[in-house]
């Protein structure tokens, strides 16, 4: 945007009464014209000068305030405001340096904006590049002028990039360097000699430019991808960057400087006269680089810093200031983040088709443009033509013709393995308004949408094509209403879209068996499986109703049944498709908030599940779901959480109830228990017989010879701590075994973390000789295995520690910083739940509440003070929430059934996962357990 484009310009800053102000400030300051006023001197200029700045930015934050979108006019106002401070030191020191140079300037000196700050869009707290730029090298007039502006500059907080070079060493470096032929592709006169700016210019262009644009092409595109991998390489990221990210500034940044640099256009609407955009496609343009430039600039303003990262903690009051409020269903925060994301989307393919027609004109070597004509030929499949690996439509008016090749075109492709030339896709994203209801309905399309969806080729890769191109939300209204949708937690990476299309491609690439080492048992699984097809649609619509409002898994149940016929399934097929979508969380719930070990967890899932193929089914599609989560959310030992039910329900449904094979499953564990212990194999009988039988089904037969040599080891010393690394669960064992006493399992959860663990998962048990048997699963706070030998031996010494009674555990874990230092930014609702009917022995309590250091600890601490025993933990994080279960008896070994009790135990609950518990702890003292419940 050009500054005489700026409304009310001396509003923001008025260059003539500053230039006086900071003249009279001077001369009061006793400094004669002609004379250096030197360090002691400059401040009463740079108060001027830090005033008209302050000034400044407040009025382009007044006018952002009253114009929240207006990214453009606040960014073009931000570098209108930095020129004319620039202007004011240049006249102002060349006056008072030598008062003769006002007339015939310095030695010529040309003062260039380079970079951002040259295209004249600047964010509140962007960096300032300049290049200072002289005719001669080693200029003795300008050195002591250039150095005097760079003073007063850093003086004022600006953060300045700059350079000092004569002309003929810009020329030099530009030739070299691609950062700074890309800062000076962008360069702006903006004080001082024009004369020498505009023979740099032309000198640049024909020097520098001519003759090396296929060269920068492809150095810009290979930046691009560089960038891109830095930042994640997804455009939906529920965090991302603005400037930097996929999608967004730099993006649209980049196809201005090819365009520039190739077609030499002075303004990004002049790509539409260089028949590189649409006049449609630049409106587009102009929209998203609007929304992001008033993004930015209300970071930087609220941080007040150069922030371009969109943080959870920030997005709420950006949504706030830019107008977007709550809908049914959708938060304001949701829904500004919906509008980014659609944004970026548009971005995406504005820069697939620009990018990609350049890739073809440049990046392709004659030889290989030689060798692709030999080899390939032109081909026609279903009217459409291949050739050079790439399928075009032969007519611009083909998808009016017959609108099902909208969808046709992404299945022959997916099927002939060939990419769709951009053209095409920007005919298919112009036409995507022909797929009307009628065309839903057509038997055709909806076919060859379902052979899509499910073919063994790749899927993800087609269905992302479509997506970007408009045409997935049409021919799938359904999917349509939860594209660019973000979940505004700290759990979910992507946007509901990206992170279902994601899952779709696990699913295809667990059925190549590309994945069989990470899901060996799902790959197992997929050839058995009656209903392949079903199982794609489930994974299509198992968030499908997310931002509807209600549960979206029963809303997501009643459109399956509804998409089902329209797609072609039949009835059968909906029916598992409808259930599916409606228990996809049915699994991962049970596997990691329940006691696999209590007969009473498997009976009641598999009375849910009832046969084979939908156990098998939800078991792919649950792991397919977290996979596609995000980096890390998927580990080991979550996967063995879902490999047990999955046996553990399997055998149920064969053998029809699991306890006729428990004695087996025991004899057979003990039997591997044995040879793992080889010559201490005795142990299995001696102390072995001391441990219930819900242990030897609950732990596997590493722990368990672990726990026999601990157990047998404690005649000798009375605690045993043994801490190892578990690459196949993901984690750090932590097996515990000592003499009962009160408030063993909070001690102990305590210990875990003060010394930096997070605690994924507790067994707890008591043998019959009265030792407490505890086994933990330790992560560090970024969900990684504590490896490290002195990160083993901190654990160790910690629990050590907490158990002698030699650390004071609730003020030192209330010192400790939060999990996620961002989880402040959610609004996280203690609740508890009592269920009695989960299990048969034993009260499943159920806590959901914000993550934060110690929660564990607090909690149990409560439940030992009310007199419960704690029979095993269950720890969950989703994000910023845990979700951590626990199953309990009263000290004579029955269920808390007592409405009153219950009642009481939830408060108790409630204050302590609540904030105010949490913060009054730090001055709480560790209060001694007095009974005797032994965890």
């Amino acid at each position: 945007m050009l500054h005489d484009k700026i409304p009310d310009q001396r509003g923001i800053i008025d260059r003539r009464r500053v230039a006086a102000d900071l003249d009279r400030a001077m001369m009061q300051d006793g400094s004669a014209p002609g004379q250096d006023p030197g360090a002691e001197h400059r401040q009463a200029g740079v108060e001027v000068l830090r005033k008209a700045l302050r000034e400044g930015r407040q009025e382009i934050g007044r006018r952002l305030e009253a114009e929240p979108s207006a990214g453009h006019k606040s960014a073009a106002a931000q570098a209108f405001l930095v020129d004319q401070l620039i202007r004011i030191i240049y006249d102002h020191l060349t006056m008072r340096l030598d008062p003769e140079a006002k007339d015939a300037g310095p030695e010529q000196l040309a003062i260039m904006a380079v970079g951002g700050y040259g295209r004249g869009e600047m964010a509140p707290r962007s960096d300032v590049d300049l290049a200072f730029l002289t005719a001669e090298q080693r200029s003795v007039q300008a050195a002591p002028l250039v150095e005097a502006m760079l003073y007063y500059l850093w003086d004022l907080g600006l953060k300045i990039g700059h350079s000092s070079r004569s002309l003929d060493e810009m020329i030099a470096l530009a030739r070299q360097d691609l950062t700074i032929r890309t800062a000076l592709l962008e360069g702006r006169f903006v004080w001082g000699s024009r004369e020498l700016f505009d023979h740099a210019q032309k000198r640049f262009w024909k020097e520098v430019v001519s003759g090396s644009e296929r060269a920068f092409v492809e150095q810009k595109l290979e930046e691009r991808e560089q960038r891109h991998r830095r930042m994640g390489d997804s455009r939906y990221v529920v965090e991302p960057n603005v400037k930097e990210g996929k999608g967004g500034l730099r993006d649209l940044h980049t196809l201005y400087w090819i365009g520039k640099y190739v077609h030499k256009v002075r303004h990004s609407a002049d790509l539409v006269e260089a028949g590189l955009l649409t006049r449609s496609e630049y409106r587009s343009f102009r929209r998203a680089e609007d929304f992001f430039w008033a993004v930015r600039c209300h970071l930087h303003t609220m941080t007040d810093r150069a922030e371009d990262r969109l943080t959870f903690d920030v997005q709420p009051e950006i949504a706030a200031r830019m107008n977007f409020a709550d809908r049914p269903g959708k938060s304001a925060v949701e829904r500004f983040m919906q509008y980014y994301f659609l944004q970026a989307k548009r971005v995406g393919s504005l820069t697939g088709v620009f990018l990609a027609q350049l890739e073809e004109q440049f990046t392709r070597s004659r030889t290989a443009r030689l060798v692709s004509r030999i080899t390939t030929r032109r081909r026609i499949v279903s009217g459409f033509v291949i050739a050079d690996g790439r399928i075009t439509v032969p007519s611009e008016d083909f998808f009016r013709q017959d609108p099902v090749r909208l969808i046709e075109i992404f299945a022959v492709a997916n099927r002939e393995g060939v990419d769709i030339h951009p053209d095409s896709l920007r005919i298919a994203g112009r036409d995507a308004g022909l797929i009307t209801g009628k065309l839903r309905r057509d038997q055709r399309a909806n076919a060859l949408f379902l052979d899509l969806l499910s073919s063994r080729d790749n899927p993800e890769a087609a269905l992302r094509r479509m997506n970007e191109a408009g045409v997935l939300g049409r021919i799938m209204p359904e999917f349509g209403r939860v594209v660019a949708q973000m979940q505004f937690d700290m759990y979910h990476h992507y946007t509901v879209d990206e992170h279902t299309i994601r899952a779709i491609g696990r699913l295809a690439s667990i059925e190549h068996g590309d994945l069989a080492e990470v899901h060996p048992l799902s790959t197992r699984i997929m050839p058995r499986l009656r209903h392949r097809r079903v199982l794609f649609v489930a994974v299509l619509l198992h968030d499908i109703a997310k931002g509807r409002g209600g549960d979206h898994s029963v809303l997501g149940a009643e459109i399956a049944a509804t998409v089902g016929p329209r797609l072609g399934l039949d009835e059968e097929e909906t029916e598992l498709a409808s259930w599916l979508v409606r228990r996809h969380l049915l699994m991962s719930s049970t596997a990691f908030k329940r006691d696999l070990s209590d007969p009473k967890t498997i009976s009641d899932f598999v009375a849910e599940v009832q046969s084979l193929e939908r156990l098998r089914q939800l078991l792919v599609l649950t792991v397919v779901d977290i996979g596609a989560v995000g980096p890390g959310v998927w580990n080991s030992w979550k996967g063995q959480l879902l490999s047990d039910l999955f046996t553990a329900a399997e055998e149920q449904l064969r053998l029809g109830y699991m306890a006729k094979g428990r004695n087996q499953v025991i004899k057979g564990r003990k039997a591997a228990v044995g040879r793992l212990l080889d010559r201490d194999s005795e142990l299995v009988r001696t102390v072995g017989a001391t441990m219930t039988a819900a242990y030897w089904i609950a732990e596997s037969e590493d722990v368990i010879a672990h726990n026999l040599r601990q157990i047998a080891d404690t005649g000798q010393t009375p605690l045993s701590v043994v801490c190892r690394y578990s690459p196949d669960r993901g984690g750090t064992l932590v097996m515990v075994v000592t003499p009962d006493h009160p408030g063993l399992f909070s001690r102990i959860a305590g210990g875990i973390h003060l010394a930096g663990g997070d605690i994924i998962d507790a067994r707890i048990y008591t043998n019959r000789d009265g030792l407490a048997v505890d086994n933990f699963l330790v992560q560090d706070p970024l969900g990684r295995p504590m490896t490290e030998q002195d990160q083993i031996d901190r654990l160790t010494r910690a629990i050590s520690d907490s158990l002698a009674d030699r650390l004071r555990l609730a003020p030192q874990l209330a010192a400790r910083p939060l999990s996620h230092a961002r989880s402040a930014a959610f609004d996280v609702q203690p609740r508890i739940t009592f269920d009695n009917d989960a299990s048969n022995r034993f009260t499943v309590i159920e806590v959901n509440a914000r993550d934060r250091p110690a929660l564990l600890y607090h909690l149990a601490s409560v439940m030992s003070q009310a007199n419960l025993l704690i029979n095993s933990a269950h720890i969950t994080h989703y994000g910023e929430r845990a979700a951590d279960t626990f199953y309990v008896t009263d000290l004579l070994g029955g269920k808390i059934t007592l409405p009153d009790r219950i009642e009481k135990l939830r408060q108790q609950l409630l204050d302590a996962a609540g904030e105010a518990e949490w913060k009054n702890s730090e001055t709480q003292t560790q209060a001694p357990a007095t009974v005797a419940d032994g965890h």
